[in-house]
This record gives structure tokens, C-alpha cells and sequence, in this order.
């Protein structure tokens, strides 16, 4: 099958007018000129790698769309998983968290994490998309590491990341401004925030902590997963991760942090939707700067898949779209071991998205290996042209 008359975003460069022919789900071959009788004509849109999500919290909002409404888990992954293709997202690790502690307790509850995680692996053959786990393990919540274990023994998780919500360091760095946003979004006092707050400080001294952290990340590497740390604050703190083992910083939450993550070779991951907005929704590293300062190498979801193209966008303003569009596909692929998608290159797997740019930029189709699995129904038979 021929997809002709695209724009195409190569590695390294823009093709205008060019031309790709999938067999088997796999790109054979690639011409920078239209061809004949081909099955899509594109219409000088933009044809781009299928994006490589590889930390979208999504999947919250489907079980729970309201706090009291839990929705069941397989309905949930489902639609997630329409909404997603629909995106351009052709590979996503699902974002669950064991951490029971924070403002979403009911969706990240030892249960229901488990739960998830064992729906993804059960229905990913009947999706549209590539659907993976990414187990965010929160350091302090111990009594989720014997769960989280038998999952990676299991062979249900693609994915790890070390996180720590402990205030009073990384995102919540600010004690007093996180007890009013405690406050604020669970409807408490300021004083039972800050009870809470308090509490949460003093599970970070658990003597188990450091014992079952270790056990994690050794079985995480046993399994050969690419493994990440998050909310990194400081260059100490980016040290540390990367002797445990750590190849991706996440989140980075200061440029010193960033730096000193890109100087060690480590990926480092920004959303999205941080990108789009040119800032942090807490205040800190802002995507842009970073990839002004030649400090970003992937972008993720987060929380809003459809900040991606955008997101893309403003990237390609600080720096250019092959660049921008390699944060969101092949560095994301390679960061999470991938090596046969993220490219628009001969024998890379046929996930690919056509893009119309405009004052909004609108998604019109997305493949997965050479399969449409979303369409608005723009695209369609070829006008004669020459061959």
C-alpha cells in the first residue's frame, strides 16, 4: 500500500511531497516524489511517526471520572483506548500508581492498581493501540512492593519508575504552599492538611524503605526494564538515581537537575501539556526552556494525550519539527528499549500519524502497523497523478 503526497517528517529531515509503501505493517520503502495509483493521497499533510506515550495518567480519569463514580476497569480501558488512537498515541505505557497516600488515593489503592495493571495485560490483544504498563512505585508506600513484585515476576509491567511525594523536597518542595493545595482540593482545614502533611513526612523515615527499594530496582533490572526516577530536584539527587540504576529522569523539576541528568546520558522526560502551556502546572522547569537549553529528550501525555501535536509545535519553535517530533516518537521508542517504532525508516513498524497543521493543529488519521485505527474521513483515493 502507497501513502502518497505527504509531508514527512524523517529523522533529519522534511520531505515535502514524498511518498511511503507499507508491507506486512512495515514501512518497505520511502520516495521523495508522489506515486501513482497509490491507495491514500495526503494532500501535502503531515505524515509523522505514531507517538510513544510513555506516562499518561489517563486511565485514572476513566475508572474514576468523579470521585464517588468508579467506572469497571475493562469499560475504562477500552475507551481510554479509543480517545488514544484518536491522538496519535500508537504506543502507550499506562501511568498506575501504588501510592495510596496522595489526593487520588481511591483509583491508586492497592487493589485497584493491581487490578489495572492485570486488565492491560488481558485485553491488549483486542485494542487498537499498544498498550504497556508503567508501575510508578512510590518509595514509601513498602506494604505495595510484595504486589508490585509478583506483577514483575508476571511479566504484567514494561516499565518502573521511583517516585517520592514525600513535602518537603522534588515537586513539593514548598511544605506550606502544598498544605494549602491540600487543603483546597480535599476540602479540609489548613490543620488537617497540615496533620496530614506531617504524616506523610514521617513514613519517609520507614527502615524498610531503602531495603525494598533495592529489591525493586534489582528485580526491575533483572527484567530488563528501563527503569526511571522522578521529580528529580538536584544534581545530588540525579546522582544518586543514576548509581541505582536509573536511565530516565522524569519530570525533572529544576534545569540544574536536567543538566546534570543530560550530562550523565540519562533521557529526560517533560509532559506534554507543559510543553503546550510554556509552564509547569507546579511551578516548575517549564519543557521549553529546557528544550531551549538542549536539556529535553521526550515528551509524554501526563495527563492530556491531546497536548502532543501542539506540544510538538512549540518544541519546533525553540528548535526544529524533526527534533521536536523525535521527543515524542523515536526518543521515546529508544528510551524504553524499543527498537523496531518511533521512525519513518525503512523496516520500522507502520505506526504513523497524518497531521493537517493550522491555527489548530488537527489529527486526521492514525495506523498501527499499516492499519487505520482511527479516521475523521478526510483522507481518501488519489486524483490521477504521474508517475
Amino acid at each position: 500500500m502507497w501513502l502518497s503526497n505527504f509531508t514527512i517528517v524523517l529523522p533529519d529531515e522534511v520531505v515535502n511531497n514524498g511518498s511511503v509503501r507499507i508491507e506486512d505493517g512495515v514501512i518497505a520503502e520511502i520516495r521523495p516524489e508522489m506515486v501513482a495509483n497509490a491507495a491514500i493521497d495526503g494532500e501535502g499533510r503531515l505524515l509523522m511517526p505514531g507517538f510513544i506515550d510513555l506516562h499518561g495518567d489517563m486511565i485514572e480519569r476513566e475508572i474514576a471520572p468523579r470521585p464517588n463514580a468508579m467506572m469497571p476497569i475493562g469499560f475504562s480501558i477500552h475507551e481510554l483506548d479509543k480517545k488514544l488512537a484518536a491522538h496519535g498515541v500508537t504506543t502507550a505505557y499506562a501511568a498506575v500508581s501504588f501510592a495510596t497516600e496522595s489526593v487520588y488515593g481511591h483509583v491508586r489503592s492497592l487493589e485497584t492498581t493491581c487490578a489495572v495493571i492485570e486488565g492491560v495485560s488481558r485485553f491488549k490483544d483486542d485494542l487498537l493501540i499498544d498498550h504497556r504498563v508503567h508501575a510508578r512505585y512510590e518509595i514509601t508506600n513498602v506494604g505495595a512492593a510484595p504486589a508490585l513484585e509478583k506483577l514483575l515476576d508476571a511479566g504484567h509491567v514494561d516499565m518502573v519508575s521511583l517516585t517520592d511525594h514525600t513535602p518537603g523536597q522534588g515537586q513539593y518542595n514548598d511544605i506550606q504552599s502544598y498544605i494549602l493545595s491540600m487543603a483546597e482540593r480535599r476540602a479540609i482545614s489548613e490543620e488537617m492538611a497540615a496533620e496530614m502533611v506531617a504524616k506523610r513526612i514521617a513514613m519517609r523515615d520507614n527502615p524498610e524503605i531503602e531495603t525494598r527499594l533495592r529489591h525493586i530496582v534489582d528485580l526491575s533490572l533483572r527484567h530488563k526494564l528501563s527503569l526511571a526516577s522522578h521529580d528529580d530536584d538536584s544534581a545530588e539527587k540525579v546522582a544518586q538515581m543514576h548509581e541505582m540504576g536509573v536511565t530516565i529522569s522524569e519530570f525533572p523539576v529544576t534545569l540544574p537537575a536536567a543538566e546534570e541528568a543530560r550530562r550523565r546520558g540519562l533521557w529526560t522526560l517533560m509532559g506534554a501539556p507543559n510543553a503546550l502551556r510554556g509552564q509547569s502546572m507546579s511551578g516548575n522547569l517549564s519543557a521549553l526552556d529546557a528544550a531551549r537549553a538542549g536539556v529535553l529528550s521526550v515528551i509524554a501525555a501526563d495527563y492530556h494525550p491531546a497536548a502532543f501535536v501542539p506540544g510538538i509545535f512549540k518544541i519546533a519553535e525553540a528548535t526544529n519539527l524533526p527534533t521536536a517530533v523525535a521527543m515524542a516518537t523515536k526518543n521515546a521508542a529508544r528510551s524504553a528499549g524499543l527498537t523496531d517504532r518511533g521512525e519513518i525508516a525503512i523496516g520500522q513498524r507502520a505506526d504513523l500519524v497524518v497531521v493537517e497543521a493550522g491555527d489548530i493543529h488537527r489529527i486526521r488519521a492514525t495506523f498501527r502497523g499499516g492499519r487505520f485505527v482511527y479516521s475523521d474521513g478526510t483522507l481518501h483515493q488519489p486524483r490521477a497523478i504521474a508517475a
